[in-house]
C-alpha cells in the first residue's frame, strides 16, 4: 500500500511530472503550487512524505521547512529538498533546517522514486531488537516504541532522522562509527556520498540535546562518531 506524499513546486508541468511517477508507483500524492498552499494542507491533513521545492513564489521551500519542523504535530515528517541550487552550502542550509534528503534539477524521476522508498522505509521502520523498550545512557533516554528522547526527562524533539542518527550511535556505545557507515545505515546512501552531511546533523542533533548529552556523541578526529558509554 503507498504512502500519502505531497509535492510542492510551483512549476506546474514538473509537479505533475513527479506526482505521475509516484502515483505509477502506488503512492497517493497530492500537489501543491506555493508555500502558504502546502503549510495549510500539512495542516489540514500531515503526509507521510513532503517532496519541496526550495524556489517557491510566496514562502521558501527552506522556511516552509523550518515552520514544520518547529511543529510538534509535524516535525517527524520525512522531506527531500528538490532544487535548482546544488552547491555545498545550498545543501547544508537544507539540513541544518531539517531536511533529510537534497535532490538537485534536473534529475531522474526514477532516482527520486528510489529516494523517496528509503526515506519511507527508514521513517516507518521500528527495530525489532532489545532497544524496542528503550536504551538509557547516562542522562539521555530513548523510547524506540514511541519515538521520542528525553534528557534528565526532558523530551526533545527530533525529526525522524536525527531520531534515526541517535539510535543508530546508542545501538553501538563505544564503538566508532564511520561517516561512511552511518550515510549508508541512515540515510541509505552509498558510502562516499556527502560525508559532510553526517557533520551537519550531528552538529544539529548536539544542539538540541544540550550540553551534557551532546558530550555522549564523541568525534573521532579523522574517522567518525562514538557514543561513549554513560
Amino acid at each position: 500500500m503507498g504512502s500519502k506524499i505531497l509535492v510542492v513546486e510551483d512549476e506546474a508541468d514538473l509537479a505533475e511530472l513527479v506526482a505521475f511517477n509516484l502515483r505509477e508507483a502506488g503512492h497517493e500524492v497530492s500537489t501543491a503550487g506555493s508555500g502558504s498552499t502546502a503549510l495549510a494542507q500539512i495542516r489540514q491533513s500531515p503526509p507521510d512524505l513532503l517532496i519541496l521545492d526550495v524556489m517557491l513564489p510566496d514562502i521558501s521551500g527552506l522556511e516552509v521547512c523550518r515552520r514544520i519542523r518547529l511543529d510538534e504535530a509535524t516535525a517527524s515528517i520525512p522531506v527531500i529538498m528538490l532544487t535548482a541550487k546544488g552547491s555545498e552550502s545550498d545543501r547544508i542550509e537544507g539540513f541544518e533546517l531539517g531536511a533529510d534528503d537534497y535532490v538537485t534539477k534536473p534529475f531522474s524521476p526514477r532516482e527520486l522514486n528510489l529516494r523517496v522508498d528509503a526515506l519511507l522505509r527508514r521513517a516507518g521502520s521500528r527495530p525489532k531488537t532489545k532497544t524496542e523498550e528503550g536504551i538509557e545512557i547516562g542522562c539521555l533516554e530513548i523510547d524506540v516504541a514511541a519515538h521520542r528522547v528525553s534528557v534528565h526527562n526532558e523530551e526533545k524533539n527530533l525529526t525522524a532522522l536525527e531520531f534515526r542518527l541517535l539510535l543508530d550511535l546508542a545501538k553501538r556505545q563505544g564503538r566508532v562509527q564511520s561517516r561512511n557507515d552511518l550515510l549508508e545505515r541512515v540515510w541509505g546512501y552509498a558510502p562516499g556520498v556527502e560525508t559532510r552531511t553526517v557533520d551537519t546533523h550531528v552538529k544539529r542533533l548536539r544542539e538540541k540535546l544540550g550540553d551534557e548529552a551532546a558530550a555522549l556523541i564523541e568525534t573521532v578526529r579523522g574517522v567518525g562518531y562514538r557514543m561513549r558509554k554513560g
